[in-house]
């Protein structure tokens, strides 16, 4: 997974996977999720970030659990 958050334009944005996006939509106002062809989920987009979270140029990652083989 990358983040990437444009200062200049206040977009965070996650890519799940380097697939080419094949479509987008806007599911809630300010958020973009983009599919590849077969339809899954490749990213997702905040438009206005700062307004949305408190320190969009800061991330904190985690996991949590474990996964079972």
């Amino acid at each position: 997974m990358k983040v990437t958050y444009g200062v200049s334009v206040d977009v965070l944005r996650m890519l799940f996977n380097d697939a080419p996006t094949a479509e987008s939509d806007e599911d809630k106002p300010g958020v973009i999720l983009d599919y590849a062809e077969d339809g899954t989920i490749i990213g997702m987009e905040i438009l206005d970030a700062s307004k949305h979270m408190s320190n969009p140029s800061g991330v904190e990652y985690a996991v949590v659990g474990v996964k079972s083989a």
